[in-house]
């Protein structure tokens, strides 16, 4: 552009110089209308039409650019509206779900149970044998009026070939077999068919115990609707309805997660009323619902609110719901085991620990083992995978031991 420009003036320079020569004496005789004049005249108006051309170019070329930054700008300014808007939004929902909490305490009631998500999902409960235990039979009890409940029973790997074709009279015979027995209370969400669950029952399988297993009321296929009276009551429901088939067998109780609160307010009632289970093992324990709550990590967003209790605590309170394992120790007689992984995300270590320094110098304890291992971060067992350790069979072995066995065996003859 520079260039056609300069060449532009320098033609209009000649032109002016030629005019000057034209306009001298010397060149006085000359006609204005002469050939040589008109040539100059129209090389003019072609020159000026060019450079109107150029600056019209020119002109153009800026309102196209213009236009090109205020599109951009406006889209700038869309873009943080709607950022902005996202924004306010996010913070009225982050501000009004502590109040819709406390107006609706049921809401923590179902966050705490979530007894609605059921992984994995599509399996039918009434077939344990597509989960792989092909050693297991599926009952269901009624632990009372409008309340059904899905229980399974995995009998030992040992009694796995005579186990096919059974049919329930036979599973509940063996119970009475030489072999100990362990009811298993599994955590929130999910049913007995979970994954690391199955998994569990076939590693305690393989290691000579009956498993008994079921789904609380609101859980799985199990008719009702839950509370924390209701799950200790269907846990009551097949605990007698164990002991009631098991003879002199063993039958110690394994709570997880969730599952420890059902399983002290258990073994708390059963030690009141003097007819305690053999042992209690807790995994992934926790202090009291309260506390839990406030260490899990869907509360990080909260955990600094104001009001905190206020607003979430306190409803789970208004909702029955304590599960105060920290309390009902200090009324359970019988050996207790707390296995906790470090890096537990779910029910963090140090709730676990703090359960046993409570549990230890308890009086109701004095006459039995108390025991708590940890199993270090490095081995990523998290919340729910402690059945993966190969040091879980000699733990229990050294934990159970075989003299309960041999003198409920002695007891029997």
């Amino acid at each position: 552009m520079r260039k056609r420009n300069e060449s532009v003036a320098l033609e209009h320079e000649r032109f002016a110089a030629s005019a000057s020569a034209s306009s001298s004496p010397s060149s006085s005789s000359s006609s204005p209308s002469s050939p040589a004049a008109a040539a100059a005249l129209d090389k003019d108006c072609r020159l000026k039409k060019n450079l109107r051309l150029a600056g019209k170019g020119t002109k153009e070329l800026g309102s196209s650019s213009n236009a090109g930054m205020k599109r951009a700008f406006g889209r700038r300014k869309g873009l943080w509206f709607r950022l902005r808007k996202i924004l306010l939004w996010s913070l009225a929902l982050y501000i009004a779900i502590p109040f819709l909490v406390k107006l609706c305490p049921g809401i923590q009631a179902k966050l705490i149970f979530l007894n609605f998500v059921r992984v994995p999902y599509f399996i039918d409960l009434k077939k344990p044998q597509e989960q792989g235990l092909n050693h297991t039979y599926n009952y269901y009890l009624q632990p009372e009026e409008g309340v059904t409940i899905g229980v399974w029973h995995t009998v030992p790997t040992v009694l796995w070939k005579n186990a096919q074709g059974k049919d329930q009279v036979w599973y509940e015979d063996t119970l009475a077999s030489n072999h100990p027995i362990i009811l298993y209370l599994h955590g929130n969400a999910g049913t007995r068919g979970g994954d690391h669950r199955v998994a569990l029952y076939k590693v305690l399988s393989s290691l000579g115990y009956h498993v008994v297993t079921f789904d609380y009321r609101g859980w799985g296929d199990s008719i009702g609707t839950p509370t924390e009276r209701g799950m200790t009551y269907d846990a009551l429901h097949v605990f007698d309805w164990i002991k009631a088939r098991s003879g002199y067998n063993p039958v110690y109780i394994w709570g997880h997660s969730l599952g420890t609160g059902v399983a002290t307010n258990l073994v708390r009632r059963l030690c009141e009323r003097e007819t305690p289970p053999d042992a209690l093992i807790l995994e992934s324990p926790f202090t009291n619902i309260r506390e839990e709550a406030k260490s899990h990590p869907f509360s990080v967003v909260y955990r600094y609110f104001p009001g905190f209790d206020w607003f979430f605590l306190d409803p789970i309170t208004s909702s029955g719901i304590k599960f105060a394992n920290d309390e009902n120790v200090k009324y359970i007689s019988c050996s207790l085991l707390i296995l906790h992984a470090e890096d537990d995300p779910i029910v963090p270590f140090h709730l676990g620990r703090k359960l046993y320094n409570i549990a230890a110098p308890s009086q109701s304890f004095r006459d039995f083992k108390v025991q708590f291992v940890p199993f270090h971060r490095d081995l990523g067992y998290r919340h729910k995978y402690i059945y993966k350790s190969p040091e879980l069979p000699r733990i229990l072995r050294e934990f159970l031991g075989k003299s309960d066995h041999e003198h409920h065996h002695e007891l029997r003859h």
